[in-house]
């Protein structure tokens, strides 16, 4: 009788060990499938939806198409699609400084004969701003000091027109002109802009390759390109990536102002704005190339000076 029992409870035991494991298992499967199919189906009460980037169709750079069969170079274009997708405060900027600048950077480009899609490099290079770099690039194509004055463009310490937004604008269609000339495709001539002409050129020598899309760069070039084709898709079609402007929302471009013509000097800015009905600041936001308080002029060259209208 003691051992009957004895067995009794210990097939007891057993079952319910086995059951509260069945329970448990049972139980953490149900959960999972609940947990994946919500995941898969987003509710209303989620801030935001993060969706991948249709990238099922083709690309292109200044009429260039990008080689979407080359596995490679979809993955490299989905990173920055994706990036400035969801790099909201950035790309909404770039959106509305783009009504201000992209309607002068148009007519240049166009009296230029180069391609629309670069008004998108000065997007990537400087987010549209008179930005300095690290390395000394300044203004919204960010020269460097030699380049500048290479393609026309006085710097001194009063005076520095890689802050002159036409100026500069006319000056990279030169440079992006002569890469194309050396390079034979806008594509080779943006990463040359990025990296430097002689820097590409022994890449492409040394690893044989004779098209963008073929050469192992360093991270910043590699990603260029890309990141140029991601910005304009984003900025032609904005709704498409999840971007609403209401009308008025963009920046206004600078185009209320008459032109002062001066050939002798300023000895004071802070005057000549007042003098002119304007505030100092107004005065070198419309002229951020005058980069001091004044104006010499010793050549007594002719500029011309930006007065907004009241």
């Amino acid at each position: 009788m003691q051992k009957a029992l004895q067995l009794y409870t210990l097939l007891l035991a057993s079952f319910l060990t086995v059951l509260f494991f069945a329970s448990y298992y049972f139980t953490t499967e149900s959960t999972a499938t609940t947990t994946t199919i919500q995941e898969t189906q987003p509710s209303g009460n989620l801030p935001q939806v993060i969706r991948p980037v249709n990238i099922n169709r083709p690309f292109d750079f200044a009429g260039e198409s990008v080689p979407m069969h080359n596995f490679d170079a979809r993955e490299r274009l989905d990173r920055e699609l994706l990036i400035n997708t969801y790099w909201h405060a950035t790309t909404l900027l770039h959106i509305k400084s783009a009504y201000k600048y992209f309607p002068m950077m148009e007519k240049v480009l166009a009296d230029n004969n180069m391609p629309d899609d670069f008004k998108y490099l000065a997007v990537a290079e400087s987010s549209l701003r008179n930005a300095v770099s690290p390395a000394g690039a300044k203004g919204v194509w960010q020269f460097v000091k030699g380049t500048a004055e290479y393609y026309g463009l006085e710097i001194n310490d009063e005076v520095d027109e890689r802050y002159h937004i036409e100026k500069a604008t006319g000056a990279a269609c030169k440079y992006l002109s002569d890469y194309k000339k050396q390079f034979g495709n806008w594509t080779l001539a943006a990463a040359a802009y990025n990296m430097g002409g002689p820097r590409l050129k022994r890449e492409m020598e040394a690893q044989r390759a004779k098209n963008y899309y073929d050469l192992n760069l360093n991270e910043e070039t590699s990603r260029y390109v890309f990141r140029l084709i991601a910005i304009k898709e984003i900025m032609k079609n904005p709704h498409d990536f999840g971007f609403y402007l209401e009308e008025g929302d963009g920046y206004a471009p600078l185009s209320d102002y008459k032109i002062v013509e001066v050939n002798t000097p300023i000895e004071s800015l802070y005057d000549f704005a007042t003098s002119h009905g304007i505030t100092y600041r107004m005065l070198k936001v419309y002229n951020p190339w005058l980069i001091s308080t004044k104006l010499t002029n010793k050549a007594r060259k002719t500029y011309q000076i930006k007065i907004p209208k009241p």
